[in-house]
């Protein structure tokens, strides 16, 4: 509905000039049109042949007069809503009748000709603004090098509403638009070209808050509003030194390193003092931290002009050295993909800036920094509400800015924008708009723009969420300055995203060893001759009288000297402390030891307590009967202590840490419920569909619960759970796939993040990945999360895997994230069948003091006899071990109760890596002759088999037992994860479970 309205609003306001005064002049207008279509202007002509009227009933209404509409009715209160005739007030008895209105009193001197023609010059020329509104940014000259003309276009020319020569200096009533009461034609299209049709071209009237498009305008238009936009003096001396500093590093760095890789700036240089403005006027405005992203142009460029790391830093890189201290482990990355973090002040305000690390993988970065800035967000909502109920608390998100820096090719191209711009407005994700700034080098790689997009402009993506573009002339420094200075303004007024379109070029190839003439020639001929931004803004600022040449040389000369000083400081330079473990980090440290267990129990009075309150229900939520009955069976399960099921065993771990002060995050596809079912986190009321959250009503004080719904997407949703993770140690953050097979739609995260984040850029993250996981015949999509492509990037102890097969195994290691000193990125392997199954289950004493996570679990035939339904034959006399992990055992298990098999012992491998070593070890050595088989419900070249195995046989060869390999037991190779139909799926499995006991 809110669509329609959009629309409907969008059409009255496109044709309000039918309406009111207007009316019986277009009457007129549309007889003459009947009678000879040719006896009116063309824009009219071609209105009038649209509404695709019969010449005929044109006459025959015009002849009936007010639009054909028959007066013969008497006028009522009912028919004076359309028609405005409203019936004559009846007199009321003892009452003298009121005085009849005054007429007006008729224009002196000017004829009903004279005023139809002024009005028909009125809306002339509101049609002329208002196209230059919505087309005058197609007009304008963006491109420095003058490839790319300015497309003509017969509507921004008064000709086309019927404006001759002689026109063109008739005064025509304005009322206020454009500031002005009168302006001519000839006024008004200085005005106009100078608004819409310069340096700067202005995107916005495909906004539909008319709030939004007003202030734009009061922002932009106006007679004087050029001179009140202008810069003073000092400001523009200000904007030439950013200059000077920008192309003097990239300069210095082309000298001393020529040919080496650094994806300079040179073209785009007047960036940098528009992220100067963007810092300054944020700060004004209330911004206290920015976090950046951005791909690697122009990345040392902003580390040194804008983040302020010292030149001499960047040049020891250059000269092959590190900017990490020797005493920290990592195997680190090239130098235009670190992050850094600053603090800059201007005008007594100071904003703290921090440039997220990213791979080469273009805009993947985007939705990490949206997430961090979402958790840093919460930070000070959660302090300048505190101790109040979450109900109340004021949800200021105007302080941390997040600002993506993108190149013009990948913001056409990469789907993640897209993903990122749709998570704008939605709840759990909003960030309090985001400003996006576009180096559009109008080229990408050896691609021109016409291969590699099917829109005008590469910003046509930010359409889809209403946001104003600002295109501007890369080559006028203070344009691009003051576009960069109303998207602040924008972005702290309505909240929302805001984009700066910087059209520039790019000196030299996509990288410096690379040679542009082979696909670009025509393009590099003018670049060649292309004065540098900074010599053409210093020409200007001469003719103008600012500053005279020789102080403009004065100041190359000295930044000239002041890099040379750094270079030589560079040789010297000794990294003396990691960028890492600040602020929210501090306390954190490296992991220490094998058992890293933590203290996961809870005593078991607390859990009762909190398990009773989250099964209360109060009485004025109408709660769906089937799920009260769910819940009703989880407060037995609490009030007995027994048969705790999964759900109940999450719920229990999400509530304890958030009764301990740990906020809990959770987000994915229909998470809220559960994809099958099993969570109902929200409780939804059946009479108003209001949803009570039980894990934010177990006690005052508490710590926030957020489960969020999440848009329909896998990579940008979990890169923004990345981001907040890497903000926030301290809240549980998780991530949930609908089905785990859904993973690989964000591999990029995965690759370039998540598994090796903290060795190449020093940045840890406890973020959870929660992956549906087990086979159940239910087809290729929906029975794998791909554990083998997790497990083949373990290494150097950068995440965990497991793949748990008890509820309270899965309590302890969800606990286990948040009471360890360290945090690690945890892949999971949640189950499906297993929500419900019967010997799935935990005691609340599994979760009480003294319990913990186990990395390897025995056979229940050991633990819970009554549920195997077999005992077991001694240690010595197995003549099997069975080792394998998640939903597989609990087929093992009624297989081998069936077979009746006393002599194979099933062993759970409920943590793959860190490996186990010590664990694995201790249980082994029980049994001396036994066999070892390891068996899992994927294909062979899938699962667990390809990691364990090398594994294993390094664990066997410390061991003194007769098996010194396992054997593999399983479903054979396949293509494709698993069988398509169930009679396929149950006869592999009957095959490998009676293998695996034969």
């Amino acid at each position: 509905m809110a669509d329609d309205a959009g629309r409907l609003n969008q059409v009255f306001a496109e044709t309000s000039f039918l309406y009111g005064a207007n009316a019986g002049f277009i009457e007129d207008l549309h007889e003459k049109w009947a009678d000879d279509p040719a006896s009116v202007s063309g824009e009219w002509r071609a209105f009038f042949d649209q509404l695709r009227d019969k010449a005929g009933d044109v006459r025959a209404s015009a002849d009936a007069g007010a639009w054909g509409r028959s007066t013969a009715t008497e006028p009522s209160e009912a028919t004076g809503v359309f028609d405005g005739r409203w019936p004559v007030p009846k007199p009321v008895p003892g009452k003298p009748a009121p005085a009849a209105p005054a007429k007006a009193a008729p224009t002196a001197g000017a004829s009903a000709a004279d005023i139809r023609a002024a009005a028909h010059d009125s809306i002339r020329a509101l049609m002329l603004i208002r196209t230059y509104r919505v087309r005058g940014h197609l007009h304008a000259k963006l491109d420095p090098l003058g490839i790319e003309q300015p497309i003509e276009n017969a509507e921004l020319t008064p000709e086309f509403y019927g404006f001759t020569e002689a026109d063109l200096d008739r005064p025509i009533f304005l009322d206020g638009v454009l500031g002005l009461q009168y302006a001519s034609v000839r006024e008004l299209m200085v005005i106009l070209e100078r608004t819409y049709c310069g340096h700067i071209g202005i995107q916005y009237m495909h906004i539909a808050e008319p709030d939004e498009k007003s202030w734009l305008q009061q922002r932009i238009e106006g007679p004087d509003k050029f001179e009140q936009n202008a810069f003073t003096r000092e400001g523009k001396i200000a904007i030439l030194n950013k200059l000077i500093e920008a192309e003097g590093f990239e300069r210095f760095l082309h000298k001393r390193f020529p040919g080496t890789k650094r994806f300079g700036l040179d073209g785009g240089e007047a960036m940098v003092p528009a992220l100067e403005q963007i810092i300054k006027r944020g700060g004004n405005l209330g911004v206290d931290e920015i976090v950046f992203g951005m791909a690697h142009r122009g990345r040392l460029n902003t580390l040194a002009a804008v983040m302020g790391k010292p030149y001499r830093a960047i040049f020891h890189e250059f000269q092959g050295g590190s900017t990490v201290p020797s005493d920290i482990e990592g195997s680190g990355d090239v130098k235009y993909h670190m992050g850094a973090s600053s603090d800059r002040s201007f005008d007594g305000n100071t904003v703290h800036l921090s440039l997220t690390a990213n791979p080469s993988h273009l805009e993947i970065v985007n939705p990490v920094v949206l997430g961090k800035a979402r958790a840093k967000q919460a930070f000070d909502i959660r302090e300048a509400n505190a101790g109040l109920p979450e109900d109340q608390w004021a949800l200021d998100r105007s302080k941390v800015m997040p600002l993506l820096i993108h190149g013009d090719a990948a913001f056409a191209g990469q789907g993640v924008v897209a993903e990122c711009f749709a998570l704008m407005g939605l709840k759990g994700y909003r960030t309090g708009g985001t400003m996006h700034f576009v180096v559009n080098n109008q080229i990408g790689f050896t691609t021109s723009p016409r291969n590699s997009r099917s829109t005008p402009y590469c910003s046509d993506v930010a359409l889809m969420v209403q946001a104003p573009i600002f295109h501007v002339n890369g080559d006028d420094p203070e344009a691009v300055v003051f576009a960069a200075k109303v998207a602040t303004e924008y972005r702290q007024k309505f909240s929302k995203d805001v984009v700066v379109d910087m059209f520039c070029y790019r000196r030299f190839g996509h990288n410096e060893g690379d040679d542009p003439t082979f696909t670009q020639p025509l393009m590099y001929s003018k670049i060649r001759a292309q004065k540098s931004t900074r010599e053409i803004y210093a020409e200007r600022l001469v003719a103008e009288g600012v500053i005279g040449q020789a102080e403009v040389e004065a100041e190359v000369a000295r930044f000239d000297a002041f890099l040379d000083a750094e270079f030589d400081a560079g040789k010297a330079f000794k990294a003396d402390k990691a960028d890492w473990l600040d602020g929210q980090w501090k306390g954190v440290g490296l992991p220490e030891g094998e058992e890293r267990r933590g203290d996961t129990g809870v005593a078991e009075a607390k859990l009762k307590d909190i398990g009773h309150r989250l099964t209360t229900v109060p009485n004025q939520v109408d709660i769906h009967k089937t799920l009260k009955r769910v819940i009703d069976g989880r407060r037995e399960m609490i009030t007995s202590g027994q048969n705790i099921d999964w759900a109940t065993a999450e719920s229990l771990a999400f509530g304890s840490l958030l009764d301990e002060g740990f906020p809990v995050r959770l987000s994915g596809q229909d998470s809220v419920r559960g994809t099958f079912s099993q969570r109902h986190a929200g409780i939804v009321d059946q009479t108003t569909e209001a949803r009570y959250v039980p894990l934010n009503n177990i006690r005052e004080g508490q710590c926030l619960f957020e489960v969020i719904d999440s848009a329909l997407s896998e990579e940008a949703v979990l890169g923004f759970e990345y981001g907040y993770a890497l903000s926030d140690p301290n809240s549980l953050v998780m991530w949930e796939a609908q089905f785990g097979d859904f993973v690989n739609g964000a591999q990029v995260v995965i690759d370039q993040f998540i598994s090796s984040g903290e060795r190449k850029w020093l940045r840890m993250c406890g973020l959870t990945m929660l992956l549906p996981h087990g086979y159940e015949g239910q087809g290729p999509e929906h029975s794998s999360a791909r554990l083998e492509r997790f497990l083949q990037q373990c290494a150097e102890d950068n995440m965990q895997v497991a793949n748990c097969t008890t509820p309270a195994n899965y309590f302890h290691i969800l606990r286990r994230q948040m009471h360890r000193p360290f945090r690690k990125p945890l892949v999971m392997m949640t189950p499906k069948s297993l929500l419900r199954h019967k010997k799935a289950v935990s005691t609340l004493a599994d979760l009480a003091e003294g319990s913990s996570f186990h990395r390897v679990l025995h056979d229940d035939a050991q633990r819970r006899p009554e549920v195997a339904g077999i005992t077991l034959k001694a240690d010595k006399d197995i003549r099997r071990v069975v080792l394998c992990s998640g939903k597989v055992y609990y087929d093992l298990l009624d297989a081998r109760e069936k077979k009746g098999v006393d002599d194979v012992y099933l062993m759970r491998l409920e943590q793959f890596y860190p490996w186990p070593m010590k664990s694995l070890m201790t249980e082994l050595a029980r049994f001396p002759n036994a066999e070892l088989v390891w068996c899992q419900e994927e294909p062979k070249n899938m699962g667990g088999w390809t990691f364990v195995d090398p594994w294993l046989e390094l664990t066997l060869e410390k061991l003194k037992v007769k098996s010194k390999r396992a054997r593999y037991v399983g479903r054979p190779a396949s293509a494709s994860t698993a069988a398509g139909l169930m009679s396929r799926h149950l006869k592999e499995l009957e095959a490998f479970t009676t293998e695996a006991f034969a």
